[in-house]
């Protein structure tokens, strides 16, 4: 398992407020929320980033996707999400294990901000 913080909670090492799980994916509640509802869905398989993932990662990509899906609908989004993949330095990641951000409760602007 990754030895980042993610690695740590999905080893139940530190605690964390978990919504969502299946044998693939974890879900939690984000500590610094930048919405009302701020939940990350992370791989249990620990892959750096979206650019590390290889072939043998579609399927597990697909099931990310999917539980992004089954999440917002356990949280009661119902007009709308937002979903992001921050990945590499450049694009604003500081934790070094693939995870996707749902961010949702109020409404999104483009740019972020």
């Amino acid at each position: 398992m990754s030895d980042t913080i993610f690695g740590k909670i999905i080893r139940r090492e530190i605690p964390a407020s978990i919504v969502y799980e299946d044998d693939l994916v974890l879900a939690f509640k984000d500590i610094q929320p930048q919405a009302p509802t701020h939940i990350l869905v992370i791989p249990k398989k620990p892959i750096t980033q979206l650019d590390a993932a290889t072939e043998e990662d579609e399927q597990l990509l697909g099931h990310l996707l999917l539980s992004v899906k089954k999440v917002a609908a356990q949280a009661g989004l119902k007009n709308g999400y937002r979903v992001v993949i921050n990945n590499g330095d450049d694009g604003g990641q500081t934790v070094y294990h693939l995870h996707l951000h749902i961010l949702g409760d109020r409404p999104m602007t483009w740019p972020p901000g």
